[in-house]
């Protein structure tokens, strides 16, 4: 009878490369041994946890279920064997973060060397994108969100607040006049993230719970925050844009923070969200307390301006 420990193993990998060889290449084992190992498995749950065909393999629901299961025993078990072998737990092997594109690039990116250096067996894979990733389909280990808390199914931990600001360049301001209201902004130039829930709408929303919606319009928009902020440098336009893009250029005075009579509705905030687990992989828990003390609170990007509400 074979091993079923050995089996689970072959299942993680057979799921990781997509491939029986895959699989039985990382095994140091025959396709044929990785085969029987798969079949195996079958047999013994009464189950198929696999579809193959000459293309590729996909699970089927018990093997989503299944997998699940097997990726915390095999952890847990790489977990009992380090602490049996060094007395703690180390962070090892590949850590696959997804991460929006410009909070990636400006506030993760400069962080990671310093975690390379507290952990020098683990790799990072870092996928900068302002696609919503399905962490266990696509498997990321976690992802870096901004938002609500971004899936119920997840565990999300709140790594930051993160508050918005209208401002425009003092060359704008001084040409075509400061805003006082947010009623002002209709006779402004708006720059528009597309990206953003309210964006269809074509308003711009206030006050502590979104209840004040102001019609805004301009002459761009764009899918990616730093666009606008670029365009508002060169005095395009007013943008409305998280202060972890615009806090540099407020303190710079590159920028200027626009105060009006209501305060921008509030993003919730920056989460790290990852799936939920009896036990959080090392790496993992590592990956997520390392940002949890170095953006600290307030967050760097917070530091020095004059918002709303804080």
């Amino acid at each position: 009878m074979l091993d079923r420990f050995t089996g689970m193993q072959v299942f993680a990998r057979l799921v990781g490369t997509g491939s029986i060889s895959g699989a039985a290449r990382l095994m140091g084992m025959s396709a044929t041994m990785a085969t029987k190992h798969i079949n195996a498995l079958e047999e013994q749950l009464g189950v198929k946890l696999v579809h193959r065909t000459t293309r590729k393999v996909t699970l089927t629901e018990a093997g989503r279920d299944y997998l699940e299961s097997v990726e915390r025993i095999l952890t847990e078990v790489a977990e009992a064997e380090a602490i049996a072998i060094s007395g703690r737990v180390e962070v090892k092997g590949v850590l696959r973060v997804s991460v929006p594109v410009s909070f990636g690039v400006l506030e993760i990116a400069p962080l990671l060397p310093t975690f390379a250096r507290c952990h020098p067996q683990l790799r990072v894979d870092l996928g900068v994108s302002d696609r919503k990733v399905d962490l266990i389909d696509e498997g990321w280990d976690v992802a870096v969100r901004i938002g609500k808390n971004p899936d119920p199914t997840m565990i999300a931990r709140r790594l930051a607040p993160c508050h918005t600001i209208v401002a425009a360049a003092p060359a704008y301001l001084v040409q075509k006049g400061t805003p006082q209201t947010v009623a002002d902004l209709a006779a402004h130039n708006c720059l528009i993230y597309t990206l953003a829930s309210e964006a269809g709408s074509g308003q711009w929303f206030f006050g502590a719970n979104q209840q004040i919606g102001v019609p805004v319009r301009g002459n761009l928009q764009a899918s990616n925050g730093d666009v606008l902020v670029a365009a508002a440098l060169e005095g395009q336009g007013v943008i409305c844009e998280p202060t972890f893009l615009v806090g540099d250029h407020i303190r710079a005075g590159r920028l200027v923070g626009l105060h009006l009579d209501h305060p921008p509705a509030e993003v919730p905030g920056v989460y790290a969200t990852y799936p939920v687990s009896r036990r959080v992989p090392a790496k993992v828990r590592a990956f997520v307390d390392f940002l949890v003390e170095q953006i600290g609170s307030p967050p760097r990007w917070d530091r020095g301006l004059a918002l709303s509400g804080s």
